[in-house]
């Protein structure tokens, strides 16, 4: 596990100290760029996307083209699913894209890893890394790269809907109940759903309901993230 990052991006205060956290972390896990984006759903009028990214200047109008992001097979993936990505000149290939992969390949975007966490109420956080060099394909050591993704994304995706789209966030603290809660607190412990039950002498599935319901309530799109959440409200400790 990377030391380092996760608990970091929540802290952040502003959109630069959002910026150096993600690029600080981005760095430490072995890739030169990230792109963190926030994109909110509207009813009427063109989905608002909300990016910070370190994009070498030369590739940045390119980047930043709306028109490239719907060619774009990552984005594509992204957009339908929350499993990561793992991409090279083959996933541009197989799609007729090779020379798109050619064009971002110059700026050093040759592979890399992407991801996407799809919230409630139309909210979604992108999470993408790039380097030149192809990602790590011994097993073990890729899934440590991708589970420190993942982790740090659950954490980032929180403190960027704060700084990035305040307007997006949830008014208010929600309404849980003590056994929400409850369950909860114990989920921060790191305790399963059977465990969780065992403490409270409830069944394991009525244990998991409390979670779902809490994560619901929260807005959050899974129990990882709705500790944080909670964590952040003070509706835990």
């Amino acid at each position: 596990m990377l030391q380092g990052g996760f608990t970091e991006v929540l802290g952040s205060q502003s959109r630069d100290e959002f910026r150096d956290e993600v690029v600080g972390f981005t760095k430490r896990l072995g890739f030169e760029t990230v792109s963190a984006t926030v994109v909110i759903d509207h009813l009427l009028g063109e989905a608002e996307f909300i990016t910070v990214d370190n994009t070498p200047q030369a590739y940045r109008d390119a980047f930043q083209n709306r028109e490239n992001w719907r060619l774009d097979p990552v984005m594509q993936h992204c957009k339908r699913q929350s499993m990561p990505i793992i991409w090279s000149q083959k996933t541009y290939v197989s799609q007729g894209l090779g020379d798109k992969w050619e064009e971002q390949a110059r700026y050093g975007y040759r592979n890399g890893i992407a991801l996407a966490l799809h919230m409630p109420e139309g909210r979604h956080f992108f999470l993408g890394v790039d380097r030149d060099q192809p990602v790590p394909m011994h097993a073990g050591e890729l899934t440590r790269v991708v589970a420190d993704l993942q982790l740090f994304a659950v954490h980032a995706q929180d403190a960027a809907l704060r700084i990035l789209a305040p307007g997006a966030s949830d008014p208010g603290n929600p309404s849980l109940t003590p056994r929400e809660l409850e369950t909860l607190r114990w989920t921060m412990e790191g305790k399963t759903a059977r465990e969780v039950g065992d403490v409270l002498g409830i069944t394991e599935r009525t244990a998991a309901l409390h979670v779902n319901n809490a994560t619901h309530k929260l807005g959050c799109v899974n129990k990882h993230q709705a500790v944080l959440k909670a964590l952040r409200l003070g509706l835990i400790r």
